[in-house]
Formats: C-alpha cells, sequence, structure tokens
C-alpha cells in the first residue's frame, strides 16, 4: 500500500493492481482497449485511496488544456458579472474550464494576467482591457503564440485586426442624445470617459454628431473627462458643471454610476431631475431602476456578449481565418425612465 503522507502517482495504482503504468492511464481515459471491470477496479482504488487523474496534463498530452482564459477590468455593478455568466455558460457545454483574472483597470496588473494565462497554457484569451491601457504588445504576445485573443465590450484602437464582440456604443449613445434634444433640452453636458478605449470614444462622438446633427452646438466647457466610473466622480463632474460658466440642463453620462452621482448632489443643490436637468447613463445598472426619479439609460446586453464572445473563440479555434478582424457587433436598447422624461 501506497504510504499516506507520500504524494500519490499512477505508479502507486500501478503496483498496488499488477498492471502497467499505460494500462491504469488508458483506464482513466476510458480507452477501449481495456475492459469494463479494470476500468472499475482502477477507479475503485483511486477513490480508497484519495488519487485523482492529472487531467490537465492529459488535455495537454491531446493538444489542448481545456481552459479558457477571461480578464475583465473589475467585478463591480452587474454588467462584467452578466457578460461573465454567459462565458461560462457557453464555455461549460462546450467543455471548457474558465479562468478569471480581474486587472482592476490597471495596465501593469493585465499584463501579469496574460502571461499567467500563457503560463497555463490556456486555449484562449478573452479580455476586456483596462481603461488605462496605452500599449497592446502583451496582447500581440498572445496572437504571436497563435492562441485565439477575442475582446469584448472594450477593445483597443490600436491593433489591427482585432476580433471582438461589442454592441454598438455610437448607436446607443446617439439614442440617448436624441431623446434628450426630443425632450427640450438645449444644452447637453457630457460624462466623458477614457478616449484610448473604444466603448467611451465611440459615446462621446455620438454625444458630439448628435448635437451637430440637430443643429446644437459642440461645446467643450460643457464636456468633464471623468477620473474613473464611481458615483464619487460623477458627483465631482456635477459640481465642476454647476460652478462653471455654461449651466446644462441635461447630463448623458458614460457610465451609470456617475450618473447616480450627479442625481445625489443635485438633489443636495435643491436642483429637480428632469425639471431643471435632465439625466442618463449608459449599462442599465439594477441601481437604476432603484432611486428617484429612475435613472434612463441603455442595456449592453451583457450575458449576451458573453455567450458571442465564447462562440467566436470557438470558431476562431476551428478556423484560422477568424483570427483577423471578425467582429460582432450588438444592437443596444435605450431604456427611458423618468429621470429625463419631461
Amino acid at each position: 500500500m501506497a504510504k499516506a503522507n507520500k504524494r500519490l502517482s499512477i505508479a502507486d495504482l500501478a503496483a498496488e493492481l499488477g498492471l502497467s503504468i499505460s494500462t491504469i492511464s488508458r483506464a482513466f481515459n476510458n480507452a477501449p482497449d481495456v475492459s469494463e471491470a479494470t476500468k472499475a477496479q482502477v477507479w475503485a482504488l483511486a477513490d480508497k485511496l484519495g488519487y485523482r487523474p492529472n487531467s490537465l496534463a492529459a488535455a495537454l498530452r491531446r493538444g489542448r488544456s481545456n481552459m479558457l482564459g477571461v480578464i475583465v477590468p473589475h467585478i463591480n455593478g452587474a454588467f462584467f458579472p452578466a457578460v461573465v455568466h454567459g462565458i461560462e455558460e457557453v464555455a461549460s457545454q462546450a467543455g471548457f474550464n474558465v479562468l478569471i483574472c480581474q486587472s482592476n483597470e490597471d495596465e501593469a496588473q493585465e499584463r501579469k494576467h496574460v502571461e499567467a494565462l500563457l503560463k497555463a497554457q490556456v486555449d484562449g484569451v478573452l479580455v476586456s482591457m483596462s481603461n488605462t491601457t496605452s500599449h497592446f504588445e502583451h496582447f500581440e504576445k498572445v496572437r504571436n503564440q497563435a492562441t485565439p485573443l477575442v475582446f469584448f465590450d472594450r477593445m483597443p484602437t490600436g491593433l489591427p485586426n482585432a476580433c471582438g464582440v461589442v454592441v454598438d456604443d455610437y448607436r446607443g449613445a446617439y439614442q440617448v442624445v436624441e431623446h434628450l434634444i426630443r425632450q427640450g433640452c438645449q444644452r447637453i453636458a457630457h460624462f466623458a470617459g477614457p478616449s484610448t478605449v473604444n466603448t467611451t470614444a465611440d459615446r462621446h462622438r455620438a454625444y458630439r454628431d448628435a448635437l451637430q446633427a440637430h443643429g446644437l452646438r459642440y461645446d467643450e466647457r460643457l464636456v468633464v473627462r471623468l477620473r474613473n466610473s464611481t458615483t464619487e466622480a460623477g458627483a465631482e463632474a456635477m459640481q465642476q458643471l454647476l460652478d462653471g460658466p455654461v449651466r446644462p440642463d441635461a447630463v448623458f453620462s458614460a457610465y451609470d454610476f456617475p450618473a447616480g452621482g450627479a442625481l445625489q448632489l443635485l438633489e443636495a443643490r435643491g436642483l429637480r431631475v428632469p425639471q431643471d436637468v435632465a439625466l442618463a447613463g449608459f449599462s442599465n445598472e439594477p441601481f437604476t431602476t432603484m432611486v428617484k426619479p429612475q435613472l434612463t439609460s441603455v442595456d449592453q446586453r451583457g450575458e449576451l456578449m458573453g455567450k458571442a464572445a465564447v462562440q467566436l473563440f470557438l470558431q476562431i479555434l476551428k478556423r484560422t481565418e477568424f483570427f483577423t478582424g471578425q467582429r460582432i457587433v450588438l444592437k443596444p436598447q435605450l431604456i427611458v425612465r423618468d429621470s429625463s422624461l419631461r
């Protein structure tokens, strides 16, 4: 009998049963040339001794790890958890385990996660990049190793032929601003996110285009670049606008949480929403229906995005031509609530 303080190996099982190591290995892999009686005997002893086959090593011998690496900027709010839920559902159905990493909006941490996932020999990397990422060599390394790389939600603007799944941020933002204009708003401010990230860059571009399309002047004094996507940042941005030379009658925020912060500040200042200042955000976080007035927002289809990202990865895994620039664009949904209805 193998010693209790020694880490069990397949050789211990072979010695105990008087079988060859290759027979034990084939039994664990359910090989057809091993009898059912022998398989049952091998598994019974493994259970008795507490031995577990190294499924990763076996998978790697077959050329696959059956692991999918996922990097998200954070798990705050509801959007990225919804994406991860969609990823895990489809990945599990396809026989993949999911390793989830969080960059915390830090490019250096994102780089470390990419290295760790490559060392773990994952079969693919799905990533929504941090909003501080400005260099893309770590993503190039993934592609150079012929590992499928799929972005979701946030894609780098400086990485040619990147594959990914995004919501149509431009369309969603345009619809928000157009809605505010139709409500009679004339001085619409914008809480802008990083210009280096596709999502917030597209939302800002749509804001500008919608104003110009409806004969309203784009005014830089009404655009505040958020320091992050928190409620505190939104309150600071709202304070800056109220103290500025041009007081807005509406605010479109690139994220929901800053819009929530603006709502709190406006209430503290005795201003009414939407009568004095209309508000709208982007992401459709659960809290948007729990505040008063409820916040107008755009649903990003998080779970559907996660499912589509895995489906794109599976396509890349099968066909090399999908490595170059394949992109899936999901349709956003504008959800109008009381914060913008005049």
